[in-house]
C-alpha cells in the first residue's frame, strides 16, 4: 500500500487486476451462452502483429454478415496515467482505455465487429460495453422470460 492507500489499484502484479480481468471476461462468455450464441474465448488463429489474441469471439455472425471479438480492460481511474482526465469525467478513464485498446486491435476490425469492454475498478462502464450488455440483457429476457435480466448482468 502507498501513502494514498491507491498502490493496490493500480499495481500491475496484484492479484485482484487480473482476477477482475478473468471474471468480467468470463461474464461476458457466459452471457452470450444464455443468450445461445457459442462463442469461444481467447480464439486460437486471431492475433494482433503482436501475437495477442482477444478476449473472445462469437461462432456465428452477429452484425453486419460480421462475427463479434470482444477485449476486456480493467482501468483504474486513480493511476497516474488516467487520474487528470478521470477528475474532469466520470468514465474517463474507461474511455480512454478502451481507446487505447481500439487502436491495439485496428488489424481485427475490418474482418470482424470489435467491442472494447472497458469498466473502471470503481464501477463506471464504457458506452459501447453498455450497449452490448443491453442487448445480451435482452436477448437472454427473451429466452428466460424474466425482464430483470439486464441489471443482473451490470450487478
Amino acid at each position: 500500500m502507498d501513502d494514498r492507500g491507491l498502490h493496490s489499484f493500480v499495481c500491475r502484479t496484484v492479484s485482484g487486476r487480473s482476477a477482475r480481468h478473468h471474471a468480467l471476461n468470463d461474464l461476458i462468455a457466459r452471457s452470450f451462452a444464455s443468450a445461445v450464441v457459442p462463442v469461444t474465448k481467447e480464439p486460437i488463429g486471431l492475433f494482433r502483429s503482436d501475437g495477442k489474441r482477444p478476449d473472445g469471439l462469437t461462432l456465428v455472425l452477429w452484425q453486419s454478415d460480421k462475427s463479434l471479438c470482444w477485449v476486456v480492460t480493467v482501468s483504474c481511474p486513480l493511476a497516474e496515467s488516467y487520474v487528470t482526465e478521470a477528475a474532469r469525467e466520470a468514465g474517463a478513464a474507461a474511455a480512454l482505455a478502451a481507446t487505447r485498446k481500439e487502436v491495439k486491435y485496428a488489424g481485427i476490425v475490418g474482418r470482424h465487429m470489435f467491442e472494447q469492454i472497458a469498466v473502471e475498478n470503481l464501477g463506471v462502464v464504457n458506452v459501447s460495453a453498455i450497449r452490448l450488455l443491453n442487448d445480451l440483457g435482452r436477448m437472454i429476457s427473451s429466452i428466460s422470460d424474466d425482464t430483470r435480466e439486464t441489471s443482473h448482468l451490470y450487478q
